[in-house]
């Protein structure tokens, strides 16, 4: 079982094993979403199956569970999306894009908040597969099972990850209980740009720790041990148990709360809402600099 990374490797060795396993394409622009399909169709890897953020790995109704531009679906509609896949719980998910993991991580928190312990990231991503020879697929995406083959394939279990609201972030803001790590670029988290939302800043006492510091010039993660260097100068004594993550829309946050698992520093929460919640929730202060 893969629970945090997969090389390219061990997914053609899952491959070639006829390993219960299914492989999601999560490739995305976050400011040109309808991107998303187009890239799909242009390159994939052979057998994938596409998880669109705004269409599988959002809610935009109310039946979302937070707030912020991209909330949360209800637990029981991603597994709902997911029976209509065929995926089952004996499964090995492997999650990937072409963006850096900027938006692979969503699906794998989310498939872990599901209860499923068995999703790993593409290291490298698409960029990687490619080149390593792996088959790639074009062209519209694969057939839905037949109704007969979705009855019930995939079950919900106890949530393996937690998330915190406004609600309970707020009154914890300034104390030693949290530790906030803003995944933004230091531009946005300094508030002199704000290319999204309605207001430029930071949660106050927010650290910053932009995704893409986990990431090396090649595209794969950092060892563990380099990552578990800079994460302790970042905390500089504090706890990490105490870790919230949060970004923009709680997306590409994902990639710090995975480095922190590799680094070997625990399971930590994810604020989903994230700035584009705090900001639009009335009273919330709003630092700067």
């Amino acid at each position: 079982m893969y629970t945090t990374l997969i090389s390219v490797a061990q997914l053609k060795e899952l491959q070639t094993s006829h390993h219960a396993l299914m492989v999601f394409d999560c490739s995305c622009d976050l400011m040109k979403p309808e991107m998303a399909d187009a890239m799909f169709a242009e390159k994939r890897i052979q057998g994938a199956h596409q998880a669109h953020l705004d269409r599988h790995l959002s809610s935009h109704d109310a039946s979302a569970v937070n707030g912020g531009r991209h909330p949360l679906p209800p637990r029981e509609a991603v597994a709902a999306w997911l029976q209509t896949l065929g995926f089952a719980n004996n499964m090995q998910a492997v999650v990937y894009d072409r963006n850096g993991a900027n938006y692979c991580g969503r699906l794998w928190w989310m498939l872990k908040w599901l209860g499923h312990e068995a999703v790993a990231i593409l290291d490298g991503g698409l960029q990687a597969w490619e080149a390593s020879g792996g088959a790639l697929a074009s062209g519209k995406a694969l057939a839905a099972p037949s109704a007969g083959q979705i009855n019930n394939s995939f079950q919900l279990k106890p949530a393996l990850r937690e998330w915190v609201s406004t609600a309970q972030l707020a009154p914890q803001v300034g104390h030693t209980s949290l530790t906030l790590i803003d995944a933004r670029g230091a531009a946005r988290y300094r508030g002199e740009v704000e290319p999204l939302d309605p207001v430029a800043g930071h949660i106050p006492g927010a650290l910053n720790r932009p995704f893409t510091e986990n990431i090396t010039a090649d595209g794969f993660f950092k060892s563990p041990e380099l990552l578990r260097e800079e994460f302790e100068k970042l905390l500089a004594g504090r706890d990490p148990q105490t870790v919230v993550h949060q970004c923009g829309s709680g997306v590409s946050t994902l990639p710090n709360m995975v480095a922190m698992e590799l680094a070997g520093m625990g399971i930590t929460k994810l604020y989903p809402g994230s700035w584009s919640e705090w900001c639009n929730t009335p009273g919330m202060v709003v630092a700067k600099g």
